[in-house]
Parts: C-alpha cells; structure tokens; sequence
C-alpha cells in the first residue's frame, strides 16, 4: 500500500484550503460562539498522552461547560469508570481538543486550547447538583474556536434518522465478548436502573 510520508504530497492532493475555513477561526469566544455552547449539552473530549489518543464523551442535563470568560471554559468530571484516561493524560499533556454538538444542528463547534485540572473548593462548588460535586473541574483555556461544516453530519444524517440501534452489540455483550461467564443480559438490562443514581 502507498503511504503518504511529506506535507508536500499532501498538500499536493488537496491544494489550498477553502479560503472560509481560515478566516473563521477566533482565538476566543464570540458572542455568537457563546450563545452555541452554551446550547451544547454534548461535547467529545480528545487528549494526548504518552500512552496515545483518547476522546471521551462528556454530557450533562444543561450546558455540558460553563463559561467563565471569552477565553476559558469550565467542564466538570462526573462520575464515570474511574478509568480517568483524560485526566491522566492531560496532567501529563496539556492540549485538548472539544467537539460541542447540539441536536438538531449539523454544525459541530471545536475548540482547541490547553487545559488544567483542578479539585479547588471553590470551583468544584460552582457545579453542585442535588447536594452532589463532580470530583474534579477541567479549565480550558481556548487556543481556537471555530465551527466544522455541515457536510459529515448531513451525509450520515446523524438528527434525522430513525432509531437504527436494534441488532448492534450492547454493552454488555461487549464485555461477554472478553469475559465469557459475565451476564450480558442482566447488565444490560438493569443499566438504566443502576446509572440513575450515578449520573452525577
């Protein structure tokens, strides 16, 4: 197979970006690019680490960030795994990168920057649900903001289909898959009973 090994030849292929896909790029938020995150109940998270790439799937019931000025956001660690894959990586790496999304909208707005974590007091605080705290906040300082075309998510037609989720694997069959004597059926079933208390 032939592999693509120099700008150069990349560039080649592609020629010049369209001309819009730069001039869009704010260093900070605008009030427009304001109003849409704080729309966004979903963002993916990606991070680098020594280890290699994770991207992680962040959500909340209401802006899934805060925004505490045109040039940081505030996005709480609910409970999850406790795997901490992010975190980990972005003690050790600074560079983030979100994809916000808002159903409906074929647009995705990313925001790219450097982030730090912190269990500070006072900013754990802001997030406080129900008398519950997330453990940590992640403070992101924005580097580029911009929004992606609506191309990738008009052609899978991401908002408008119908529910196609019947017949794929679930998660617990995932997990039979590694684990033979692991019970597929009850996990997955009592799921949605067991996350209810645990969402935040």
């Amino acid at each position: 197979m032939k592999t693509i090994k120099d700008i150069e030849s990349l560039e080649a292929i592609y020629g010049e970006p369209i001309p819009a896909s730069i001039d869009k790029v704010c260093k900070t938020l605008t009030p427009n690019y304001r109003k849409w995150i704080d729309a966004s109940r979903f963002l993916i998270l990606s991070t680098v680490g020594p280890e290699g790439t994770d991207a992680s799937p962040r959500g909340d019931d209401g802006p899934v960030v805060q925004i505490m000025d045109a040039g940081t956001l505030l996005l709480p660690d609910w409970r999850g795994n406790n795997r901490i894959d992010s975190l980990r990586n972005i003690v050790r790496d600074d560079r983030v990168s979100l994809m916000f999304m808002v159903p409906g909208s074929n647009n995705v707005v990313r925001v790219n920057g450097t982030a730090v974590i912190t269990d500070d007091e006072d900013m754990v605080g802001k997030f406080e649900k129900g008398g519950k705290l997330p453990r940590t906040v992640i403070v992101i300082s924005t580097q580029e903001v911009y929004f992606q075309c609506a191309k990738a998510l008009m052609r899978s037609k991401l908002w408008t289909s119908d529910d196609e989720s019947a017949g794929i694997p679930t998660a617990g069959e995932f997990v039979k898959e590694q684990k033979a004597d692991f019970d597929a059926k009850g996990y997955d079933s009592g799921y949605a009973e067991y996350a209810k208390g645990r969402m935040w």
